[in-house]
């Protein structure tokens, strides 16, 4: 995974520079998560695997699928993409592409697991302590696991933290058997 992710930061670099030059975030992040969506297609992936295509007949394929869907700038994208044998780290380069996107707006998306539903009340003091901790503009997504007992687990970026009751016993087991 990390590897992919080398591969692919300098095509997100270089989308991002094109997005932030024409003032296009919005537009190129659309087009970016369109196009990995294509091509983590599984009938896509076979086109691009398909060993006897020129890249230019990949390119040309990917972007018929793609149906108007792409600017001119995203379709020289895709064709600089399929000349390097580079289109299947789409769906990559538009997660480091959001990445950058959310470092510049300064905001975060956080994942929190909780054991019971929480009320948008409690989402919004979350967010708003978040907020204060991260520095940053905080979007929450929550889900709910049983299996957690109680307390929460949040997720943002490289960022855990475990306050679940499952985390906390576990924390203690390992300090009682060291």
């Amino acid at each position: 995974m990390a590897e992919l992710t080398t591969v692919a930061r300098p095509y997100a670099k270089a989308a991002y520079a094109a997005a932030q030059s024409q003032n296009a975030l919005a537009e190129w992040s659309a087009m970016l998560g369109f196009s990995a969506a294509v091509a983590a297609d599984q009938n896509m992936k076979n086109v691009l695997d398909h060993p006897s295509l020129t890249s230019e007949k990949k390119a040309e394929t990917f972007v018929s699928v793609c149906d108007g869907k792409l600017s001119e700038e995203g379709k020289n994208f895709i064709s600089v993409l399929a000349d390097n044998k580079r289109l299947t780290l789409l769906p990559e380069i538009a997660a480091l592409f959001e990445l950058f996107k959310a470092q510049q707006e300064r905001s975060v998306e956080v994942e929190v697991e909780s054991a019971f539903e929480l009320s948008a009340e409690q989402q919004d003091q979350l967010a708003q302590a978040l907020t204060k901790k991260l520095d940053r503009k905080v979007n929450i997504s929550s889900t709910t696991n049983s299996e957690l007992l109680g307390g929460v687990i949040m997720r943002a970026e490289d960022l855990v933290i475990d306050g679940s009751v499952r985390g906390k016993l576990a924390k203690l087991a390992e300090a009682i058997n060291s």
